[in-house]
């Protein structure tokens, strides 16, 4: 029996915070298949790579992301047969997180707006539904992980670490009872012995992230979840 023939590719779900919104980098297509619809960094991988090689890879040539300190963790692997047009392709994805990314200096490379991006129609691929999986991934591990200090620079307040989670969960939060959850966390955060006045009003404790890989206990998403959208002004408590 024949041996199937198909190729192997890895698309990019980076994510940061830019102006307060949860954004996403994404490539506009400039040839067919989808000419002008948007789509995720990636591409082929090399006979003499393995996946997370192609991935480096991919994020400093597509992705524009040479030399910058990011999370990248494998999402999910996508393989139904109709999902590429041109052949059969298999892609696996990669998660990428980071604080104040920056932009690429390719023209086909910008960053918009995760709830913009979900409501465009005009999406690549498969590529909407690989976008909404790793959002998923990203809003659900900041329940039971530290993964919300991988978008806070090295060091940070409570307060700039809230408003992470008021930003991916897409829901606003009780700065008290938040407070109290994070700094109660196990290992979660370790105080510098430092203060700042960049939140404005008094003097904040800055904090960096402990060796704490899991939440212990979680911190638990509010119920009902607010959709992919900028927190409103009104505050609600952490559930």
């Amino acid at each position: 029996m024949p041996v199937p023939r198909l190729a192997v590719t890895v698309d990019l779900v980076v994510l940061t915070v830019r102006e307060q919104r949860l954004s996403a980098l994404m490539w506009r297509r400039d040839r067919a298949p989808y000419d002008g619809c948007w789509s995720l960094p990636g591409g082929f991988i090399q006979l003499d790579e393995d996946l997370p090689v192609a991935a480096a890879r991919l994020m400093a040539e597509r992705a524009g992301l040479a030399d910058v300190r990011i999370h990248l963790e494998q999402l999910a692997t996508y393989g139904y047969p109709d999902r590429d047009p041109r052949q059969r392709v298999v892609s696996v994805a990669y998660l990428g997180l980071a604080p104040d990314l920056p932009a690429s200096s390719r023209a086909q490379v910008l960053w918009s707006a995760v709830d913009d991006l979900i409501r465009h129609d005009r999406a690549a691929f498969d590529h909407k539904r690989i976008l909404c999986d790793g959002v998923e991934r990203a809003r659900a591990k900041l329940e039971y992980t530290s993964l919300a200090a991988a978008f806070c620079p090295p060091e940070f307040t409570v307060a700039e670490l809230r408003r992470v989670y008021e930003i991916v969960w897409g829901t606003p939060l009780d700065p008290r009872n938040f407070h109290r959850k994070v700094t109660g966390a196990d290992r979660f955060l370790v105080p510098t012995g430092r203060t700042t006045t960049r939140d404005g009003g008094r003097p904040a404790r800055l904090y960096i992230r402990g060796d704490a890989e899991q939440l212990r206990p979680p911190m638990l998403r509010p119920s009902p979840q607010v959709p992919l959208e900028s927190p409103s002004t009104a505050r609600s408590p952490v559930a």
